[in-house]
């Protein structure tokens, strides 16, 4: 017998899309401004770490979307880490046409935007792209980046953005 909410339609049909999207909307992730030459860039709650060693990070875009040719032709990204104060920076690269970087403070990598006002950021060369569905999986080898200031993460929950709240204190790590 299937778990209670199991599908009932084959895989691919349009219903699975949207079990998935209302399913999701359950599911809180980090919300991030990825960046690459050109410049070209789009908010993204894909980003994700990959592997230690080799640094590894990856991240989605939509094929459809706007910045899609420009991540197919790039060689190298940035990956912005919003904090709670950034909501209207996610929104403004979420926004499709009008220039996304107009009135943005941005530093040049090697020919990399980056962001000055994100707390902290990551630069990666491409190191593999993949086709997924109605997306393009990149992953990156981390090369550079940086903490510029501590702030809680800003995070995507139930369609709004949200703020993190500490359960406990965090556990000391080694670095």
């Amino acid at each position: 017998m299937p778990p209670t909410g199991a599908p009932s339609r084959p895989t691919g049909e349009p219903g699975h899309a949207a079990l998935l999207r209302r399913t999701l909307r359950r599911h809180a992730a980090g919300v991030t401004v990825i960046t690459v030459p050109g410049p070209a860039g789009f908010t993204a709650t894909s980003f994700t770490s990959v592997s230690l060693s080799p640094a590894l990070v990856s991240f989605c875009v939509a094929r459809a979307s706007s910045a899609a040719d420009a991540v197919r032709r790039a060689d190298r990204f940035a990956v912005h880490l919003l904090g709670v104060a950034d909501a209207d920076l996610a929104e403004r690269f979420a926004r499709s046409g009008g220039d996304r970087f107009a009135g943005a403070r941005l530093e040049l990598h090697d020919g990399l935007p980056v962001l000055c006002d994100a707390p902290a950021w990551l630069g990666a060369r491409v190191a593999a792209r993949h086709p997924a569905g109605d997306h393009l999986l990149v992953v990156g080898e981390v090369l550079a980046g940086g903490v510029r200031r501590h702030s809680p993460a800003l995070v995507r929950h139930d369609g709004a953005y949200a703020r993190p709240v500490r359960l406990r204190p965090p556990v000391p790590r080694d670095e």
